[in-house]
């Protein structure tokens, strides 16, 4: 498992830079860390994954470290329950472009029925 050993918020462009041991670096906008929060992808049960919306303007207002496996972003809105460990780290780089790819699918299918209701016909 990789460990992280930087990270480097530039709050103009909203992006977090991570760096890992073996010398690789990682590039995530604030929107895409929201997005795929620890909280949110994994639920705070054992419920499916939310979609959140709206987040292309989000920030970090604030990186705590947890110990020395993790650290918890805070985020503008408020949200700050999601742990990102070092190896969900190392997911999200490794997979970054496929999570970005299923989450811009799942909004554009949120944005195709979100004016679609339901009819039912009784007899």
């Amino acid at each position: 498992m990789k460990h992280v050993t930087k990270v480097h918020y530039h709050s103009v462009s909203k992006n977090l830079d991570v760096y890992f041991d073996d010398d690789s670096q990682a590039v995530f906008s604030c929107e895409f860390l929201r997005v795929h929060s620890p909280s949110e992808v994994q639920g705070h049960g054992s419920g499916p994954m939310k979609l959140v919306l709206n987040k292309q303007s989000v920030g970090i207002k604030n990186i705590v470290p947890v110990g020395h496996y993790a650290l918890r972003l805070d985020f503008d809105d408020g949200h700050n329950s999601g742990l990102f460990s070092w190896s969900y780290f190392e997911k999200l780089q490794a997979q970054q472009q496929t999570l970005s790819d299923e989450y811009s699918a799942r909004v554009a299918e949120h944005e195709q029925n979100k004016n679609s209701v339901p009819i039912k016909f009784i007899p």
